[in-house]
């Protein structure tokens, strides 16, 4: 999915920031300010990088921009795998089945993947200048008009 290597990276890079280095405590008091303005900088790009592969993997229609597998299963194996007519007619109920199924588990990912999202973004936003928090809120809204375009025009194709 879309959304997973920018969630892999927020992960790293909180689980990396936990982990304590060998650095003494006067080097980093030393270094704690251009740390700590680097590290909100760093959480906003996070963020907006989080917010954007959300925003476009909910702007992409069930079956994803990639055909193939996605976009109609017994095509692709009746291509790829040669299938008979018979072999095809005994296949389709199988695909129509699990559809529902797979569409269920991918809105309840999406689902579970906004809910951290926002989670991440409410603990960030404390963290951030009044500037940075104007940058994040347009950040966070062009997603918004881009997935409700999105929508919009997938709606728009599917009538």
């Amino acid at each position: 999915m879309a959304w997973q290597a920018p969630m892999l990276g927020l992960i790293r890079f909180f689980c990396n920031r936990s982990v304590g280095s060998a650095v003494n405590s006067q080097q980093r008091r030393n270094h704690a300010p251009q740390t700590y303005k680097n590290m909100k900088q760093t959480l906003t790009v996070i963020a907006a990088i989080a917010l954007g592969a959300f925003g476009l993997a909910q702007a992409q229609p069930p079956g994803g921009p990639h055909g193939g597998w996605h976009m109609n299963p017994l095509e692709e194996m009746s291509s790829t795998l040669n299938l008979t007519d018979a072999q095809k007619a005994k296949v389709q109920p199988i695909v129509d089945q699990a559809k529902p199924q797979l569409q269920a588990i991918h809105q309840e990912a999406m689902t579970k993947a906004k809910a951290v999202i926002d989670a991440s973004i409410t603990q960030i936003r404390p963290l951030l200048t009044p500037e940075q928090q104007t940058k994040l809120d347009a950040i966070i809204k062009a997603h918004e008009d881009l997935h409700n375009a999105m929508k919009e025009l997938h709606e728009a194709k599917g009538k």
